[in-house]
Formats: structure tokens, sequence, C-alpha cells
């Protein structure tokens, strides 16, 4: 069983993420295909960049960091679930990103972006070159939700239809891509 690993992007008090980060695990868990590992940055904690060495080489001296580059690694597939800050993406999760470099490396990706009118959607385009450069790739199908924030109900988040069924195709090509990109790695 491939493992997904769904990354709260925002640290935000009283942030739309984490409901919405809860629903895509419900969603996942339904459908039977993953191990999950919820990250919640704001549990995670990680500092602002502090190894002394670029991530390229996979050297780290942090505990923090080792213990991150851990879980990268034994994840096959990503969904960030992301706010939009200010026309582009969440710092906290840019620096998540940038902690570590190979363990990214030909792993599927899904967004799940949450925003005012935009969705989130510049965020996510502001993170693509770096996603690119470290060799993770994206699917088809996201998740882009207009003022998510509305529709969270005693600390829930309830999706419409339509958004729904975006997130169950966008795991399936997730699990699809897992497995072929698992080939591709093992050949290095």
């Amino acid at each position: 069983m491939n493992t997904l690993m769904i990354v709260v992007g925002s640290v935000r008090p009283g942030r739309a993420g984490l409901p919405i980060a809860e629903w895509v695990r419900t969603v996942a868990t339904q459908k039977g295909d993953w191990q999950i590992d919820f990250v919640d940055l704001a549990e995670l904690a990680l500092p602002f960049m502090d190894e002394p060495q670029h991530p390229r080489l996979h050297r780290y001296t942090k505990p923090h960091t080792i213990a991150w580059s851990e879980r990268v690694e034994r994840a096959d597939a990503f969904v960030f679930v992301t706010p939009e800050y200010n026309y582009s993406y969440s710092p906290v999760l840019k620096n998540a990103i940038d902690f570590l470099n190979s363990e990214w490396w030909m792993k599927p990706l899904g967004f799940v972006s949450y925003g005012g009118i935009s969705s989130g959607t510049r965020g996510v385009v502001a993170l693509l070159p770096s996603i690119v450069g470290l060799g993770m790739v994206r699917v088809g199908a996201n998740v882009e939700l207009s003022f998510g924030m509305r529709r969270i109900q005693d600390g829930v988040f309830q999706p419409e239809e339509r958004e729904s069924t975006l997130l169950d195709k966008e795991l399936t090509e997730l699990a699809s891509l897992a497995d072929g990109l698992k080939d591709v790695r093992a050949r290095g």
C-alpha cells in the first residue's frame, strides 16, 4: 500500500486549511488506497531553514531535518492543502519544501488550494517552478476552493459535489502515478 502525505500548508490561528485537510484525509481514508501520513506544519514546527549545507548534499545536521527527511522519503505521493497569501504561496509550506531536495524527486503531487475569489490558484502557480525543479509530478485534477472558510461549520468543511468529485479524481491520479513513479525512482 502506498503512503499519501497530506500537508496542511498554513499555520495561522483559525485557518481554514486544517478542516479542509481533514476532509481530504477522510476521503483518502475511505478510498482505501492509501496509508495516510497527515502533516500539520503547525505541529511539525520547522524553524526557518537552519541547515548549514545545501539540501541537495543530504548532509543534515539537525534532528528536525533528519526526521522530516525520513517522513518525506517514505511518502509515495502528496497532497498540499495550501492557501494563497498576498497573491503567492504560504511561506511555511515553501520552507518545508526547501528543507529537502532529493526526497521529493519523481513523486506525484496534487493540490487542494483555497482562498478568496482566486481559490488559491495564484499560490499554487507561484510554487510550480520549485515543484518542477525538484522533479515532482503534478496531477491534472486539483481542487480549488473559493471562499472555503465560509463552508466550515462547527470545525468541519462542507464540500460541494463538484469538489468531492475532483478530489476523488485527484486521489485516483495520485495512486496511478505513485505506482508508476516508484519504478522510475528504483531505476535511479
